[in-house]
C-alpha cells in the first residue's frame, strides 16, 4: 500500500518516535523512506543580516546534518532504504514542497517540534501539514 513514506525530523524526541514510527512502517510495507529536515529561517528572519544570523543558521544546519545521518544510520540497521533532504524556510511549506515533489504515498511527522514555545510561535507545523497535504499523515504522539 505504501512505497515511498516522508517523514519530518527536527532532532526532538518525538521527532524520534516519528522516525521509529516510519521505519517500523517502511519495513512492514517494504517501502523506502525520505527524511526531511527544515532548518527553520523563520524564527530569526527578523534579525539583521550580520555574523549573528549566519552562526544561529550553522549551527541549525549542522543540528540539521547530524539528525539525518542519525536517521539514516538507523534506518540502514533496520534494513530500510532512506533518502535524506535539507531544506530551509517555513517548515510547513518545505514539508509540503517535498510530499509534492517526492513520490510520497504516507506522511509521519510528530504532533509537535522541539518545544511547545515553538507551537505557540509558529502554529503547529502539523496541524498545517494535515490540513494542507493532498497525502495521507500520520501524526505521532510523544510515547508515554
Amino acid at each position: 500500500m505504501f512505497q515511498h513514506i516522508l517523514v519530518a525530523i527536527d532532532g526532538s524526541k518525538i521527532s524520534d518516535n516519528a522516525l521509529k514510527t516510519a521505519i517500523e512502517e517502511a519495513r512492514v510495507w517494504k517501502a523506502q523512506v525520505h527524511a526531511v529536515y527544515v532548518v527553520e529561517t523563520g524564527l530569526f528572519s527578523s534579525l539583521p543580516m550580520d555574523s549573528t544570523w549566519e552562526i544561529m543558521y550553522s549551527m541549525l544546519e549542522k543540528e540539521g546534518k547530524s539528525a539525518l545521518e542519525a536517521a539514516k544510520e538507523q534506518a540502514a540497521q533496520q534494513g530500510v532504504k532512506m533518502e535524506t533532504y535539507m531544506k530551509q524556510g517555513h517548515a510547513g511549506n518545505e514539508i509540503l514542497k517535498a510530499i509534492m515533489e517526492l513520490p510520497v504515498d504516507l506522511v509521519v511527522m510528530g504532533s509537535h517540534g522541539k518545544s511547545e514555545v515553538d507551537r505557540i510561535l509558529l502554529g503547529s507545523v502539523s496541524s498545517f501539514v494535515v490540513s494542507n497535504s493532498p497525502k495521507t499523515v500520520m501524526v505521532v504522539r510523544p510515547s508515554k
